[in-house]
């Protein structure tokens, strides 16, 4: 339960939260990123009490993920002073623009952020720290929020909260079991060498064994998995996390990078990948377009809806028969601007969907994702049997087995577009090796973050 609401004179409560990130906060004026923001005294006090006023808040998403249209709609529906504005872009220019958006006159008061980057150094991010206190989110899982936290130093993992999920998701293999039968496979692969060997089969009967797509970099949900099964978890998280001297040139990632090249020259990909975008490559898995395809349990409701009792899903098997699983899961991070105008109303539309009965159902029946929160809230339903069903199951396989990591993707504003996607197309087109692929990565990583 919530503390009993606390309120400031609105701009004042406003202040005071912003002024809590660590280096300052920009003025309003929308200073450019990396200009010195001022210094600000911290002051906790901030309401937990949703105005009577008429609002409008603002959302700046990513396309293709229809949850906050959702969410949003059934806020308004409890909440019919606050409306919403929601403008949407990909993925790759989200992330590249998202500093720009939060420096500018007129923030988003709510943004897609799946990379802080520099965001927090340059004060362009609220710190939540003070209504984490207000409404007692430590009763929330520590692991759950520890990859939204960074220093002042700019590593990830702890320090102050500034990101929130919009439920918190999981990645897997989701599998054609009509064409799985059809080829003589009958249960999912339980080992990487079983997987190879269905690839194989798949292959020799002209199916296409992995349902990928590479024009917007989405491939790398393949490339990751593999490097998960070989790579030391710790020392990938250390690299992702941006902990001085962590490196993403290991001997575990190279292993993973190099069975992707295989894959590659074994024809395991489709000859357009690196022009097929997600949408291309979900509605051809979704159209019987092949055996298998790596992807989040936010598409399990859409695939079950094109596919029936047809589909399956499971976890990405590991190197070693008996191994802990690994798999990729993020929260589907979303960040307050510092500059927002209306930073007591978001957060309390971001407790709600966390800590609302409907809007934790919507998370789930839309995403396929954990809503989050407290662990002791009754958990939404679900139908048996269902691909969300075992979608929840693998999330909560993966936390007993602590496997989950984050995306690399997620690891500096800029290595997504600029490195991952460009190597990872030359990758699965069998143009460099392995190698080739981890060293230009870390190459990059090293020029953007300084060495």
């Amino acid at each position: 339960m919530a503390p009993s609401p606390r309120r400031l004179p609105r701009r004042a409560a406003r202040f005071a939260i912003a002024a809590t990130a660590a280096v300052g906060v920009f003025a309003m004026s929308g200073c450019a990123p990396g200009a010195s923001a001022p210094t600000a005294t911290q002051n906790t006090d901030v309401s937990t009490e949703l105005t009577s006023e008429d609002v409008v808040l603002t959302i700046a998403d990513e396309t293709g993920f229809p949850v906050t249209d959702e969410l949003t709609e059934e806020f308004t529906k409890q909440h019919p002073n606050v409306t919403f504005e929601i403008t949407r872009d990909t993925f790759a220019n989200l992330t590249a623009n998202a500093p720009k958006l939060l420096a500018s006159n007129d923030p988003p008061d709510l943004i897609r952020l799946p990379t802080i980057g520099d965001t927090v150094k340059d004060g362009l991010l609220a710190n939540l720290d003070p209504y984490y206190d207000a409404y007692g989110w430590d009763a929330w899982p520590a692991s759950q929020l520890a990859p939204l936290r960074m220093t002042e130093d700019g590593v990830r993992g702890s320090g102050s909260l500034y990101q929130l999920g919009l439920g918190y998701s999981i990645t897997g293999i989701y599998m054609n079991d009509k064409i799985a039968g059809e080829l003589g496979i009958d249960e999912a692969p339980q080992t990487i060498a079983e997987l190879e060997e269905d690839l194989a089969t798949a292959k020799a009967a002209g199916v296409t064994p992995i349902v990928a797509g590479d024009k917007d970099g989405v491939v790398n949900f393949v490339v990751q998995a593999a490097m998960n099964q070989y790579a030391d978890k710790d020392e990938f998280l250390s690299w992702m996390f941006n902990e001085p001297d962590a490196t993403y040139a290991t001997d575990g990632n190279i292993e993973g990078a190099e069975l992707i090249e295989k894959w590659a020259k074994a024809g395991y990909f489709d000859e357009d990948i690196n022009a097929v975008d997600y949408f291309t490559f979900v509605t051809r898995f979704s159209e019987g377009g092949g055996l298998f395809t790596f992807n989040g349990n936010w598409e399990a409701a859409n695939y079950q809806k094109a596919l029936g009792s047809d589909v399956s899903y499971f976890l990405v098997p590991p190197a070693e028969e008996g191994g802990d699983h690994v798999a990729m899961g993020a929260a589907n991070s979303f960040s307050v601007a510092a500059g927002s105008d209306n930073m007591d109303e978001i957060v309390y539309f971001l407790n709600w969907i966390h800590t609302d009965e409907t809007a934790r159902q919507i998370v789930v029946d839309v995403t396929g994702a954990s809503p989050g929160g407290d662990p002791s809230l009754e958990q939404p339903t679900v139908e048996a049997g269902s691909l969300i069903e075992q979608a929840l199951a693998m999330a909560a396989q993966i936390g007993e087995e602590n496997g989950q990591v984050d995306f690399m993707a997620n690891t500096t504003a800029g290595i997504y577009s600029g490195s991952i996607i460009p190597e990872s197309q030359l990758l699965v087109t069998g143009k460099i090796t392995g190698k080739d692929f981890v060293e230009r990565v870390q190459a990059f990583y090293e020029s953007e973050i300084g060495g």
